[in-house]
């Protein structure tokens, strides 16, 4: 069977949207990826590389009228998110589909997807919890579901649940709460009880993310990364991690957690270092077509060297020690702790 993908991003997640090709065409068999590039770069450079499996689509050939009239009221994050839905209609519906799985960009595949796809059996939808951490639980804002891997078959069921997502985004859809909506994500809150066919996955290695990686611990055995829920025990295969917040800056330097997540070693070792890695490789192949722009989507200057970034980290720490009633030093610190600063350099050479 051959598994159909959608994704979309600009020319700053290039290597990302490339990075989740080559996971792809590492760990499934058979499978087509289109690519909905939002600007005229993008679009080249994936016309030039032309990968085997991978289908380009420009925004010429994919905006509608109601696209493009609701898009001058979007910022570009927000007509990116308005667009999802339609992506996965627009590629079920032009290429002739039987089924279509949207993936966000900034992800890299550990393990084959089928087995999430097949836990779907006969049901129409595929949506995936973003099963937040407690101290980083964001689901009254951003939604229980996080649209990272959604699956829609071309039945009356999924077309008929894609068609109302697509018209409510055009409606709506902006970075911000207001009336239980935000973005393209709040949407699918209800889903399972609005509507019939919608499937939850249950498998855990759907969905490793920096919000939930600290509930489970992780190992590694002849290429295979395996989880284990810390409060129950049970046990898993990895199949995506979403990375979500990494962040490239111009001095060579990389934020792994832009957002202040607690990132725990062994998931540095086992999925971001692989991860920068082949960021890097696919940079360099970008490079040899246009050698102009960083597809990383590095635009500004790191606030810390490794250096300043230790010397600030201490005086906080030591501040933390001295006083704990020093609330706001206490919340700074695990900002700042958190934020993982490395050279790029340390990851590749690794």
């Amino acid at each position: 069977m051959t598994f159909n993908f959608c994704t979309l991003f600009n020319s700053n997640y290039l290597s990302r949207g490339l990075g989740l090709y080559q996971s792809l065409k590492t760990y499934c068999p058979d499978f087509n990826l289109y690519v909905f590039a939002f600007d005229a770069k993008s679009y080249d450079i994936l016309k030039a590389l032309n990968y085997s499996n991978l289908i380009p689509i420009s925004l010429k050939d994919f905006e509608d009228s109601e696209l493009i009239k609701i898009k001058p009221t979007r910022s570009a994050a927000e007509y990116c998110w308005t667009c999802t839905p339609s992506t996965i209609l627009y590629a079920i519906k032009n290429f002739k589909l039987d089924h279509c799985t949207y993936v966000d960009a900034d992800m890299m595949f550990f393990s084959d997807p089928k087995v999430l796809i097949d836990e779907m059996d006969n049901r129409s939808v595929l949506i995936t919890e973003h099963r937040y951490t407690k101290d980083y639980d964001q689901a009254i804002k951003s939604g229980k579901y996080c649209v990272q891997f959604v699956t829609v078959k071309n039945d009356v069921k999924g077309m008929a649940i894609v068609e109302w997502w697509r018209n409510a985004c055009i409606d709506w859809c902006y970075a911000r709460h207001e009336d239980g909506k935000f973005g393209d994500q709040k949407y699918l809150d209800d889903w399972t009880t609005r509507f019939d066919g919608v499937h939850e996955l249950q498998h855990l290695g759907g969905g490793i993310a920096p919000w939930n990686v600290q509930q489970y611990n992780f190992t590694k055995n002849d290429n295979v990364f395996s989880g284990k829920q810390i409060s129950t025990g049970k046990t898993f295969n990895v199949v995506f991690f979403h990375f979500h917040a990494l962040k490239y800056y111009t001095n060579g330097m990389v934020s792994l957690s832009d957002e202040g997540y607690e990132i725990k070693k062994e998931v540095i070792e086992y999925f971001y270092k692989p991860y920068i890695r082949l960021l890097e490789t696919v940079k360099k192949e970008i490079n040899k077509i246009d050698d102009s722009f960083d597809p990383n989507g590095a635009n500004s200057h790191a606030p810390y060297d490794e250096l300043g970034f230790s010397m600030i980290k201490k005086i906080y720490l030591e501040g933390v020690k001295s006083s704990k009633k020093n609330i706001f030093g206490i919340k700074v610190i695990k900002r700042i702790k958190h934020h993982y600063f490395y050279r790029v350099s340390k990851f590749i050479n690794a």
